[in-house]
C-alpha cells in the first residue's frame, strides 16, 4: 500500500493534514515534500493536526518525519498535534516515546476539547497554556 495526504486548512492558524497507508523508507519523503509546501503557508504560532485514523503502518523513517514537523513548528512557535492513531501505531509511539502522549488524541471530540481548555485558560489568563 502507498501512501496518501489530503490537508486542508480550517482557519489561517491550523492545517489538518489526514495521512493514509504506509509511512515507511519509501514513502516518508512524500509526507516530508508536503509538509515543506505546507508549513509556510500557516501563520506564525499556529497548530498542525495530523489525522492518523487511515495509516495503517508507521517505520522508523516515518517517525522522522513526524519529529521533523514537530521541530519545525517549535521554531515558529507553533504545536503539531496527533489525532485518530490506529492501535498498532499508537503502539509505536508508546515504544519509542517519539510524541509527548499530551500531543495524542484518540478523537476529534478529545482534541476539541483539549483545544477549547488550551483557549480558555489563555482567555483566563493563564500564561502557562
Amino acid at each position: 500500500m502507498t501512501l496518501s495526504l489530503h490537508s486542508e486548512f480550517p482557519a489561517p492558524d491550523r492545517v489538518i493534514v489526514q495521512v493514509g497507508g504506509r509511512l515507511d523508507a519509501m514513502t516518508f519523503g512524500e509526507l516530508d515534500e508536503a509538509m515543506l509546501a505546507l508549513l509556510p503557508r500557516l501563520d506564525a504560532g499556529g497548530t498542525v493536526v495530523i489525522d492518523l485514523a487511515g495509516l495503517e503502518y508507521v517505520s522508523s523513517a516515518g517517525l522522522r518525519s513526524f519529529a521533523k514537523i514537530r521541530k519545525s513548528m517549535r521554531a515558529r512557535g507553533g504545536h503539531t498535534l496527533l489525532l485518530n492513531p490506529q492501535p498498532q501505531v499508537r503502539k509505536v509511539f508508546d515504544i519509542v516515546k517519539a510524541v509527548p502522549v499530551s500531543e495524542v488524541f484518540t478523537s476529534t471530540q478529545e482534541l476539541d476539547a483539549y483545544l477549547d481548555r488550551m483557549q480558555r485558560q489563555i482567555i483566563e489568563g493563564d500564561s502557562d497554556a
